[in-house]
Formats: structure tokens, sequence, C-alpha cells
């Protein structure tokens, strides 16, 4: 099985991808320090934060907006979208994240902002949002990243929690940052491509979701980490999968699953759980995966280890793109190039 032959993932992972997975936790904490360094942006009034950004520059936000809602003092939003929404104001800080610097909806919410005079942060490796806040003096926090957006989410998710702790918007202990880092390079030497199949659990779940319909399911401070399997799965696998939300799934999704009952034997539902999650989640967790296989859907469930809300979220995260990757290789593809996602920005700027 070419899951427990690492030495021809180098065939077909010749960007290294892999490289990057196993990085993660060290990107993770350079971008924290780079954080610690960097320019503020100067605020009046601060009544909400709103982050601008698309697919794996917006996933660290969206991680961060989970993990701090029991705890911010605003309201932290995420918005994937061209302009700006009518509420973003003189209370607003907008922080535009964009890993090229040249995502479209990105800088237009970007150039909104200047023009409304919103207070900006521009997060990004450089191109045209880089040029466009040194040019409108607003904050630019650059940072170095040769790869895919998608491999630089602790960079995504690091500059922008150090962000706002220091602008007051987060209380924060570095050393829970410290502790997940640890959570995560122990739960890595279990799952990382040198260990079988018989002892990694990445490689044993990529083996699950070979020919099926990957449903990831998170509650709480893990819908983005569910939100990131589905992702992972289709830019590193090129495979399709989705992801759903307790409770809201439990009003909707679950009265879905007579028909078509072809699809039913095919399909994998992955449920993510963390200790942090709200008690009647943890229940419905339970009940929903109950429902499940009682109509013949296989299941599975994936405890993130870690002993913060933070650790949770991240070694569920790093799991995710280590079985991402391993699926990849089973299926036999590169786990870098994403050239739907190329074709399909060559289209839009034909038109």
């Amino acid at each position: 099985m070419i899951l427990d032959q690492p030495q021809r993932f180098a065939q077909l992972d010749p960007q290294d991808m892999l490289g990057e997975i196993d990085g993660l936790p060290a990107q993770l904490q350079a971008a924290w320090e780079l954080s610690q360094e960097l320019p503020l942006p100067s605020l009046r009034a601060l009544r909400q934060v709103v982050i601008a950004g698309m697919g794996g520059s917006a996933i660290g936000a969206d991680l961060l907006a989970a993990y701090a809602a029991p705890f911010a003092k605003v309201p932290i939003l995420i918005w994937r979208n061209y302009d700006l929404p009518r509420f973003v104001g003189p209370d607003t800080l907008l922080i535009a994240s964009s890993h090229s610097g040249n995502t479209e909806e990105t800088l237009s919410a970007f150039d909104k902002a200047v023009q409304a005079g919103v207070s900006g942060l521009a997060v990004t490796t450089g191109g045209l949002l880089a040029e466009r806040a040194e040019a409108a003096s607003v904050p630019l926090w650059r940072f170095e990243h040769a790869g895919q957006p998608r491999a630089a989410v602790g960079y995504s998710f690091g500059l922008l929690l150090g962000a706002l702790v220091r602008l007051g918007v987060l209380e924060f202990d570095p050393t829970e940052l410290s502790s997940t880092i640890q959570a995560m390079q122990e739960q890595a030497a279990s799952i990382r491509a040198e260990v079988p199949v018989a002892k990694n659990l990445a490689k044993r779940m990529a083996g699950q979701l070979m020919d099926r319909w990957p449903t990831i399911l998170g509650a709480d401070l893990m819908v983005p980490v569910a939100r990131r399997w589905r992702t992972q799965i289709a830019e590193i696998a090129k495979a399709m999968a989705q992801f759903e939300e307790l409770p809201e799934a439990d009003h909707n999704m679950v009265a879905g699953v007579e028909h078509p009952k072809g699809m039913i034997g095919p399909t994998m539902v992955v449920f993510l759980r963390s200790s942090f999650n709200h008690p009647r989640n943890l229940k419905r967790l339970e009940a929903t995966r109950q429902v499940l296989m009682l109509e013949g859907f296989n299941t599975d469930i994936i405890d993130c280890p870690g002993p913060s809300r933070l650790a949770q979220q991240w070694t569920g995260l790093h799991m995710g793109d280590y079985l991402a990757y391993y699926l990849a290789m089973a299926y036999g593809v590169d786990p870098t190039p994403v050239m739907a996602i190329e074709d399909l920005k060559a289209r839009l700027s034909a038109s």
C-alpha cells in the first residue's frame, strides 16, 4: 500500500506539501512572534472587527472568530465578498487578509474601506494589497511564504491573533500558544509519514474516505475545523466533500438521510469532538451519529487532543491536513496544484 511507502510520496509531491504540513506548528509560532513586532492601526472607539478574505486567507479568521467567541470584547465578523456591508464605518476595524495580495474580492473590500475612512490593516505577502496599503498609509503586515495560501494557515491565524490581542480585543495568555504547539507536535509524532498505517490514525482515516463522500461535522470551536477538513480534502486530494455545523444540522440535515439510497453506503460521516464543546452539543453529536448509523451511514468520531480550546482546535486542524495529504497519495494526485481554481480565475479575468 502506498501509504506505507513514504519514500514514494516525493514522486507525487514535488513541491513538498508534506513539508508544509509538518512545519505548521513552527509556522504558528513564527506568526505569533512576528505579530508582536509590526505596526498597529490607530483606532477610535471600536465596535466591531471585520476581516475580509477568501479561501486559505479566510480560514484563519474563521478559526480565530470561533476560538474567541466566548471572550472577545467586540464581534469578529468574516466577509467573503466584494465591497463591504453598510454597517462598516468609523467604529470598525477592517482587516484585509490576502496571501497573494491579489485576491479581487479582498481588494474590493479594502478599497471601499479606504474610501470610507475606515481604520484598516493589511495582512499579505505582497501584491496589489501591499501596494495599496502603502499608498493609503494603512499599516501593512507582510509575511514571507512562497507556498499555497492553504499552507499558510499558521500565518493567517497567528498574525490576526497577535493583532487583536495587542489591540485589546482579546485577552490571551501566550502559554496557551506554547501548549498548543506542544500538543500539535505530540500528535504529529504519531501521524507523520514514516508512521505505518497500523499505528497512524490519519492514514487509516484516509483509507476510510477512499471512494466515499466525506461529510464532516463540528460544533462550536470545531465548525471552522470541519470546514478546513472539507477544503483540504478538495484542494489537496482533489476530492469532493461537505461540512455541516451542529446544532444547525439537527434542524435540517438529519431529515435528508433517506435518499438517494445509493449514496448512503458510499458516504462517510466524521464528527470532530472537543471536550470544550457545549454540553448540549456533545449530546447532540452522539444523538446525531445514532440517527445516521440507524439509516446505514458509515460514521466515526475524532477526539481532538490538547489541554485548551486553542490546542484542540489546532490538533483537529492538523489531523485533517495530514488526512487530506494521505488521501491525495492514495488517489495518486499531486497535492499542491489547484488547476480548477486557476482556470476559474483565468476565465473571470478574461471576461
